[in-house]
């Protein structure tokens, strides 16, 4: 018995001993085990030292079947044509340029005068700074037909045939002059930089996160692809979406101790060879010259004569300006919203959530000055941010801002109004009275395409499960646009990654029951400049073709 009682007593000590190492670890690792709930989603913050998750650049939760099979099938859907090897490095003077380069305008097929409802092609042919035929494609061309006396435009569709040639197709929409208009964005050597930056250099923009307790604080580099290194990282991937976001682990301090996020700069390692890829008014952006006439005569439409049309483009413009209003050619009539009265009366009564970047925080701040009897509900919010709320308790109009979550370039923001786009949506009711705009584009372009699909399918199934619940919701999503380019634009956020991922964004949210504002053509097709920030005579029309989804017309 006394052996029984000694080992007892023992084995009680050890176990006691273990039972008070335990508690002191948890207690002194509490803030990495803490779980946090905001606005009804679960996010988790936990530190991660497996050195072996470091060895990719990019570190992403897997997919499933189903994602990653329709993922694959966007990725051979946009394509681009690869550039011929070439020996390395790549010289300048065989590379296309748009001073040698031409564009024609072809004859009528058939004969006879051009008439409202054909359709015009246009041959352009790409030549080296030799001044030697291109005998590859895969260069980046946009195209416009217009007439500034009328203020009326329209995007071509161009058309890469492989061999250095290219076909623009234009529609013709209205009766006078018609000018064509032929910009070389970036030669296909180009690209082929951009397409290999995404793959091996996504961190290029970096971001930073303060993190603080009481008196102490420290600042760390954060990214959704992060370097490869023996640090420990805070991991801040979305348990709800599955959304990586990773932050170096502070030395000192818990990665619960987080408050901020912001853009922290950008690491631009170019050879000198590459760098003459991406030249303001040498290839950078560049209009190309007609060997002729640039322009056509348009008739009327004619009645009993068939129109001409080409059989290389499957579809036309969404839509054209004529006397500086956008006209849809999709069946929607636009609406024309002059007055406040007419954007109050369409308003009226409905709750309308703005999600994503700048460029759709316009539309709020259009709303917001077009409507005096919108009063702002001060959240005393980040001024590029938000979020935002304004009223107008007599016509119970609610709108609202709120930016999306990490990639997000934008100086310090409180990290507690992080909000995923997909997440926000499944807070919702939704409803008939409820309109939901939202962009997702212009802060991804330096990631690899996957990442962004997946951000689109994590926002698709929110906006499924929404329309899902309340079929009467309205939907509206604004696409990305052509913006001015320099030389670090075109390396971080260049219109080609714009138009790639706009690609993707209309593949994803095809035949669901959501309305989109095609900003591509409609900056593309107009006289301003390019901007990654339209100017006012372009955000007007985004407002009514948007309002015009809300309140279309009676019958239509």
């Amino acid at each position: 018995d006394m052996k029984v009682n000694i080992c007892v007593s023992k084995y009680g000590a050890i176990f006691l001993l273990l039972t008070v190492f335990v508690l002191i670890f948890i207690l002194r690792n509490m803030d990495d085990l803490k779980v946090r709930t905001l606005s009804s989603t679960i996010f988790t913050q936990r530190v991660s030292t497996n050195t072996s998750m470091h060895q990719a650049v990019c570190t992403y939760q897997p997919l499933s079947t189903e994602d990653a099979v329709e993922a694959s099938l966007l990725l051979d859907s946009i394509a681009w044509p690869e550039t011929p090897p070439s020996p390395a490095p790549v010289s300048l003077e065989q590379t296309s340029d748009p001073a040698h380069s031409t564009f024609t305008v072809l004859p009528r097929k058939g004969g006879g005068q051009w008439h409202v409802g054909d359709q015009l092609e246009v041959m352009i042919k790409i030549y080296d700074f030799k001044g030697s035929p291109r005998k590859s494609g895969g260069d980046f061309l946009i195209a416009r037909l217009h007439n500034r006396k009328l203020s009326a435009g329209v995007a071509g569709q161009v058309v890469d045939h492989l061999n250095g040639s290219y076909s623009a197709v234009f529609s013709l929409l209205w009766e006078g002059d018609a000018q064509v208009e032929v910009t070389l964005v970036h030669p296909s050597e180009a690209i082929t930089v951009l397409r290999r930056l995404n793959q091996e250099k996504p961190d290029r923009i970096y971001f930073q996160s303060v993190f603080r307790s009481g008196s102490q604080s420290e600042t760390t580099t954060c990214n959704v692809c992060l370097p490869p290194t023996q640090q420990p990282l805070c991991n801040y991937t979305d348990l709800h979406t599955g959304e990586p976001w990773f932050c170096y682990k502070p030395k000192k301090l818990s990665c619960n101790a987080r408050i901020t996020h912001a853009m922290g700069g950008h690491k631009l390692n170019f050879t000198t060879e590459e760098n003459r890829l991406f030249q303001n008014n040498i290839n950078l952006k560049v209009s190309i010259q007609a060997s002729g006439p640039a322009s056509v005569t348009v008739l009327p439409e004619k009645t009993g004569q068939s129109e001409v049309k080409n059989s290389i483009v499957k579809s036309g413009p969404s839509g054209y300006y004529y006397q500086g209003v956008w006209q849809s050619l999709g069946g929607t009539t636009v609406r024309q919203f002059n007055t406040s009265s007419d954007i109050t009366q369409c308003l009226k009564g409905k709750v309308v959530h703005v999600y994503g970047d700048s460029t759709i925080r316009q539309w709020f701040e259009y709303l917001h000055t077009a409507l005096p009897d919108l009063k702002e509900f001060n959240l005393h919010s980040q001024k590029q941010g938000g979020p935002f709320m304004v009223l107008d308790h007599a016509n119970n109009i609610m709108l609202t801002f709120r930016c999306h979550s990490t990639p997000l370039r934008i100086s310090p923001f409180p990290t507690r109004e992080l909000r995923y786009i997909a997440n926000e949506l499944d807070n919702l009711v939704g409803g008939a009275n409820t309109v939901v705009a939202f962009t997702i584009w212009a802060h991804f372009g330096n990631y690899p395409m996957e990442f962004y699909i997946r951000r689109l399918q994590n926002i698709r199934r929110a906006v499924v499960r929404l329309l899902d619940a309340a079929p009467d919701t309205r939907v509206i999503i604004r696409t990305g646009n052509p913006k001015a380019l320099s030389h670090f634009v075109a390396v971080t956020n260049s219109d080609w990654y714009s138009l790639q991922n706009d690609k993707v964004l209309r593949a994803m949210f095809k035949g669901l029951n959501v309305h989109l504002v095609d900003a591509w053509e409609m900056v593309l097709a107009h006289h301003l400049p390019h901007n990654l920030h339209p100017q006012p005579p372009i955000i007007k029309n985004m407002i009514d073709v948007l309002l015009t989804y809300i309140c279309p017309q009676k019958g239509s």
